[in-house]
């Protein structure tokens, strides 16, 4: 019988934001937790399920630890794995721009053959603009820790639940 690995939870934080998000969503939904700079592609290849974890920065970019790691992605097959994106963001003061860097990241995911799971309503958010929707839905869960905190626990708890029937 093949072993279950837990889920991968990959983080790049700059402010530390994100690192408490992600360390948020790791109690709820368990698994493994891993910072970006501390992790290779043979580690995440090891998972079948993964979230992808980070912030978008600058006019829509990843953040600078997901940016660096981004070329080390390409080294993995995705084919069968299933990945949830969380993104963080902030709607007020960048809103055409929400949640941008959820794409590049979902975007690579397919591209090596992933599924891409956990895509979520965009009910609740004020933005202009996000590449971090299709289809009328986002590409995993936006977070914004500047404008909705309060909001935060709520949603990943709800997101958590989504993943977990996603991912069994």
């Amino acid at each position: 019988m093949k072993r279950v690995m837990p889920v991968g939870i990959v983080y790049g934080s700059s402010t530390g934001n994100t690192r408490d998000v992600a360390v948020k969503l790791h109690a709820i939904l368990g698994g493994d937790l891993h910072d970006v700079t501390e992790i290779d592609a043979e580690t995440i290849g090891r998972y079948d399920r993964l979230v992808f974890a980070t912030s978008t920065w600058g006019a829509g970019d990843l953040q600078d630890d997901w940016e660096a790691f981004l070329p080390t992605l390409d080294a993995i097959d995705f084919a069968g794995k299933r990945v949830g994106i969380l993104g963080l963001g902030d709607q007020e003061h960048y809103p055409d721009i929400f949640a941008d860097a959820m794409a590049i990241l979902a975007d690579k995911v397919e591209e090596r053959g992933g599924r891409i799971v956990g895509l979520t309503a965009t009910d609740g958010y004020t933005y202009e603009r996000s590449r971090a929707v299709r289809k009328g839905r986002f590409l995993g869960l936006a977070v914004d820790e500047d404008s909705q905190s309060g909001r935060t626990d709520e949603r990943l708890h709800g997101w958590a639940e989504q993943l977990r029937r996603e991912f069994a």
